[in-house]
């Protein structure tokens, strides 16, 4: 079963990649940047260190499902960010596939075919064009606040072939939601990749983010809709 849900996806090539932001990608960004304001309260450093001219790399801690829009929402709409995503479990959520492909903006990763060249010349592409891309190095959701699991090195090895900086963001608060609750995000400055050696730059960003991690205690206080936003996606 699960192969024929694979075969019958689009194909990677087929999947729209670039800089620029379509239309139903900036009206995903109008509609849900106010929604996110609403339900949380965002605590952002470092914005300065957002690249304001060419394409990047951006990594980040993996929680839950807010990361993603946590990096939509701070990132500007162009160049367009990319997520990698496992088109095989988006089919089955009609919401989250639904705009995936409506907005494009992915790069699809089959779990049981890493290493298929596909999704190398799929990131590569969207790179080459001027897109943006988003990973999660530690390719699953982290155990628990302030814990990272060990980085895999492709991220470097995509942004060392492209020669674009890569942006390390650490994310705190977003393991357990609730509504109002308080997401502290660091954006580290960009780190150089020209001549750099894969495993040193997973290293450093490894160490880069785990600097920026701050303590976390859960806050007192009710919990308003803390089972409904958590498992929302």
């Amino acid at each position: 079963m699960a192969a024929t849900t694979t075969e019958a996806l689009p194909a990677a090539d087929l999947i729209p990649v670039g800089p620029r932001a379509n239309f139903p990608y900036r009206l995903v960004r109008l509609i849900g940047i106010p929604l996110l304001r609403l339900c949380f309260r965002f605590d952002v450093q470092g914005r300065e260190n957002i690249p304001r001219s060419g394409n990047y790399i951006v990594i980040a801690n993996h929680l839950n499902w807010l990361d993603e829009f946590t990096l939509l929402y701070l990132f500007p709409a162009e160049p367009r960010l990319h997520f990698l995503a496992d088109p095989t479990i988006l089919v089955t959520r009609k919401l989250q596939w639904w705009l995936v492909r409506t907005t494009g903006g992915y790069v699809p990763v089959v779990r049981e075919r890493h290493g298929d060249q596909v999704l190398y010349k799929h990131v590569d592409r969207a790179l080459a064009l001027g897109g943006a891309v988003a990973i999660f190095p530690e390719g699953n959701y982290g155990p628990k606040e302030g814990e990272l699991l060990t980085f895999h090195k492709g991220f470097a090895h995509f942004a060392i072939k492209a020669g674009v900086p890569v942006v390390p963001v650490a994310l705190s608060g977003t393991k357990d939601l609730w509504f109002r609750k308080r997401i502290r995000v660091a954006i580290g400055p960009a780190l150089p990749t020209q001549g750099a050696d894969p495993a040193e730059l997973t290293r450093l960003a490894f160490e880069r983010i785990s600097a920026m991690l701050p303590p976390y205690a859960e806050p007192p206080g009710r919990k308003v809709l803390r089972k409904q936003l958590t498992h929302l996606f």
